[in-house]
């Protein structure tokens, strides 16, 4: 037992030296310092000459300069419009305005079909004159009508000083009478009575012989009250046919 407590005892002073002289010629190596900073990289600097030296430049294609692709226009974005127009109106006109005339035009026949309006011309103040008409036929058809606003409008009829028709009321259809020609000149003349209630005395005639062949149609506008429109009629050489007698 002596033994074992002696040799306990060795062993640790043994332990002890060791341990005492190894700590004085021991030197902990010291833990290496890192920064927390962080290092910026330095940027590099490409030289623009140096990258596009062996590198060659790519060009995209316009298909609008490719004239097998698409026919090239003489009006192109940014070029001089073209000066050539047949429009007489300036740049100051109004667009509107070519339109009023025609406009107006239209509601001014309009309002003449529906019997509403007259013509807005000038009265006519003298005699007309329709010419002379040679015939050998014994009579003429005369068809009259007022080819405006139904408004009243009264015409006489007049052959050779004799009054054919004295107060002839015209109408939208046509109304007729005859007249009969003695041999050489026969003097005739529609007269108008009035005016009408929306404008001059205005008709529409035509004339027929006695074996239905037309002769001549007309019109006469805007007549004022009393004026004439003349045929001069001259009846050739032929079978004279008298006007059947009055019942």
């Amino acid at each position: 037992m002596k033994h074992i407590l002696l040799f306990i005892l060795f062993f640790a002073a043994v332990t002890v030296s060791a341990q005492t002289e190894f700590g004085t010629k021991f030197k902990p190596i010291p833990a290496p310092k890192f920064s927390t900073k962080k290092k910026t990289p330095i940027p590099q600097v490409k030289d623009p000459q140096a990258e596009t030296a062996d590198v060659p430049s790519i060009k995209t294609p316009n298909v609008f300069d490719n004239t097998s692709i698409t026919p090239k226009s003489q009006f192109q974005i940014g070029e001089e419009k073209s000066k050539f127009t047949m429009s007489t109106e300036n740049d100051f006109a109004n667009p509107g305005d070519q339109y009023v005339a025609k406009m107006e035009k239209d509601l001014n026949k309009a309002l003449k079909d529906a019997g509403l309006k007259e013509d807005e011309q000038q009265l006519v103040l003298k005699d007309l004159n329709f010419g002379e008409i040679r015939t050998s036929s014994a009579y003429f058809v005369i068809k009259c009508r007022d080819y405006g606003a139904i408004d009243g409008d009264l015409i006489k009829a007049v052959l050779n000083g004799d009054v054919v028709k004295e107060r002839l009321l015209l109408k939208s259809t046509f109304q007729e009478f005859r007249i009969y020609f003695k041999e050489g000149f026969n003097p005739f003349f529609i007269q108008a009575l009035n005016k009408g209630e929306l404008g001059g005395n205005t008709g529409e005639f035509q004339i027929y012989d006695a074996e239905g062949n037309f002769i001549l149609s007309d019109y006469w506008n805007n007549f004022e009250a009393g004026v004439k429109a003349n045929f001069l009629i001259y009846k050739e050489q032929g079978l004279l046919t008298k006007p059947p007698k009055k019942k």
